[in-house]
């Protein structure tokens, strides 16, 4: 089975719950801090490929929900300057297994190493109504 490096925002449940599905297909996760890593521009770029820039976004970032950013107003060199400052626009997870990258739960490789394992809902968020939202993990103590 493969090793799949895993950058999700600590304590987010729908990524705890994307680790373990990967877990259960039998693969070795190694979860990473999206919010903490050192990005740089063009090391982003290989986890989005060819999708349409408004796909890079996290529908659920803050400042994506409240309107402040407009996904689908923004050029490349624009959207991953936005990601550098703020981590949390970036779409999580983003996934790495054998030289082969992505951003979302929803495309390769991450298809083929559930293979046809359960894909029940594990790429949108387990709280979408929840007040308080979860926690910055940069601020919580």
């Amino acid at each position: 089975m493969a090793t799949v490096l895993f950058y999700q925002k600590p304590g987010c449940g729908t990524n705890a719950r994307q680790i373990h599905a990967l877990e259960a297909a039998g693969h070795q996760v190694v979860a990473k801090s999206l919010l903490t890593e050192p990005w740089t521009a063009p090391d982003l770029m290989t986890f989005f490929g060819d999708t349409p820039v408004a796909s890079w976004f996290n529908p659920a970032a803050p400042r994506v929900k409240s309107g402040e950013v407009d996904p689908a107003a923004i050029d490349a060199a624009g959207a991953l300057a936005l990601m550098l400052d703020d981590p949390l626009l970036i779409r999580r997870p983003l996934v790495e297994a054998d030289g082969a990258r992505c951003a979302g739960f929803d495309r390769e490789p991450v298809l083929s190493l559930l293979g046809s394992g359960s894909r029940d809902d594990l790429q949108g968020c387990t709280r979408p109504e929840a007040v308080p939202r979860c926690p910055d993990p940069l601020t919580a103590t």
